[in-house]
């Protein structure tokens, strides 16, 4: 790949003789190296069209699809494009070291994301089914159980971090309790999750971990099977391998946990720092929906999704595609391609034709949990805690980016403590919080609780009490 000149890490196009931050030396970005992602697009894009190509770890080559369009007709067309990455050239010349970040995110498994075709439809069906047992009613039961919990142990101070204190362990307290795993796994798995899609040195470590409790899972719930996804995927008429349903089940945990804390965070930033969104909302204009969508569009919880494979020589975007090329398909760009949305500041209300979920045979298969994790969450949220306000400026707001997804670095608030906290449902009065994962295998899964059988009455909705004031 060559290119005519080059754009830096954070999408400037550098003076000249200037060596560019993030640079390699035939003038590629290299995606892990960027700190400002929205600009870097924009920068490929003006240079290069809706497809770019840019450098991965190790400086390998890669294509960065950004056009809306585009994505769309390599996300549609498996034929041509596809999941197998044992196509990789890369791979096949023994490019990609083997202790290379890539690799738990790229590297083949025997999972729905790397199938195309009959393969395919055999594993997603098996997902799909186990996923559908999980009702939005219910799903809102313990939602709001995890939600009381955690507010019941950092309330009393009257103040917390929404990142760390929220919206990184209620989405694993609730998907790591689908899965079938016993209370006390999900705070513990925090942090290997997130540290997966980072790209740090320290991904394959994270990956082994995670792998090896759902392997005890999946052993333990072989003999003790329960109403929860591994225990569906075991006994699903698919019959699945023990590897396939390990797989899988890490598969559901990081992407449903990972593309649920950007969604809360990203949310909960719109609605404490947004002047119009809280006007719109506390009017009765905007529904808490209506925020969630908003950002799926413009801050989609996963950035850039790795990877889809030519399987042929191909053209696309005006760039000549080698077969076994590896196209990363830029969903943050996508949405905002200036031809599908000429003004990015006309709210996107109603409107789901973003890709936040991805489109065509893999489209994401849990968005709707997420999606009512984020829903249900946040608004139980802003009904214990109403006058929720930032400890900080807007401005002072950082965000932690990496090359797949970005997020709120952290969000500081303000609040008058719960009246009764005791009435949340603390679990022995201690918080729950991301916590370092030990190396001990994960003990059996328990039977999943039941939430309180009378809960406390519900304060009146967030967005009027917003009005009230």
């Amino acid at each position: 790949m060559t290119t005519p000149s080059p754009i830096s890490a954070d999408g400037l196009m550098p003076p000249p003789g200037c060596p560019a931050h993030g640079m390699a030396q035939n003038g590629l970005v290299r995606l892990p190296e960027i700190t400002d992602p929205a600009r870097t697009y924009e920068g490929l894009r003006k240079q290069y069209g809706p497809v770019a190509p840019v450098l991965l770890h190790g400086d390998i080559e890669a294509w960065m699809v950004l056009g809306y369009r585009e994505n769309l007709e390599v996300m549609r067309t498996p034929k041509l494009f596809s999941r197998d990455s044992r196509l990789w050239n890369a791979f096949i010349e023994n490019r990609v070291p083997a202790d290379s970040p890539l690799l738990p995110m790229v590297a083949w498994q025997p999972l729905c994301v790397f199938a195309d075709g009959e393969e395919h439809a055999r594993l997603r069906g098996a997902v799909v089914d186990g996923l559908s047992q999980f009702n939005r009613r219910g799903m809102r039961k313990y939602v709001t159980h995890y939600t009381r919990q955690l507010v019941a142990g950092f309330g009393a101070g009257g103040a917390a971090d929404l990142v760390r204190n929220y919206a990184e362990p209620l989405p694993m307290l609730v998907v790591s309790r689908l899965l079938g795993m016993s209370p006390d796994k999900g705070p513990l798995l925090v942090e290997p999750t997130l540290d997966l899609l980072r790209g740090s040195e320290t991904a394959a470590a994270s990956n082994a971990v995670v792998t090896q409790v759902l392997q005890d899972l999946v052993a333990y719930k072989k003999t003790a099977p329960g109403d929860d996804l591994a225990s569906r995927l075991i006994q699903h008429e698919s019959q699945l391998t023990d590897t396939e349903v390990v797989e899988h089940l890490r598969l559901t945990l990081v992407a449903a946990h990972q593309g649920t804390v950007n969604l809360i965070a990203h949310t909960l930033r719109l609605i404490l720092t947004d002047r119009r969104f809280r006007g719109n909302l506390s009017g009765g204009h905007m529904t808490l929906p209506d925020a969630l969508e908003q950002v799926m569009w413009d801050n989609p919880s996963i950035g850039t999704i790795p990877g889809r494979w030519a399987t042929s020589d191909t053209t696309i975007g005006g760039q000549h595609i080698r077969k076994g090329d590896l196209l990363m398909l830029c969903i943050a760009a996508a949405n905002v391609d200036p031809e599908q949305r000429p003004d990015v500041s006309v709210p996107m209300h109603g409107n789901r034709s973003h890709l936040a979920l991805s489109a065509g045979p893999h489209e994401c298969p849990g968005g709707d949990i997420g999606r009512a994790i984020a829903d249900t969450g946040i608004d139980e949220l802003m009904s214990i805690l109403p006058d929720m306000t930032l400890a900080v400026p807007e401005t002072e707001i950082g965000i932690t980016s990496n090359w797949l997804t970005t997020r709120p670095d952290a969000l500081p608030v303000r609040f008058t403590p719960p009246r009764s906290l005791g009435d949340l449902h603390p679990a022995q009065g201690a918080p729950v919080a991301a916590q370092p994962l030990p190396a001990a295998a994960a003990s059996p899964a328990v039977p999943f609780p039941q939430p309180p059988a009378a809960v406390p009455a519900r304060p009146r909705s967030w967005w009027r009490s917003l009005l009230s004031r």
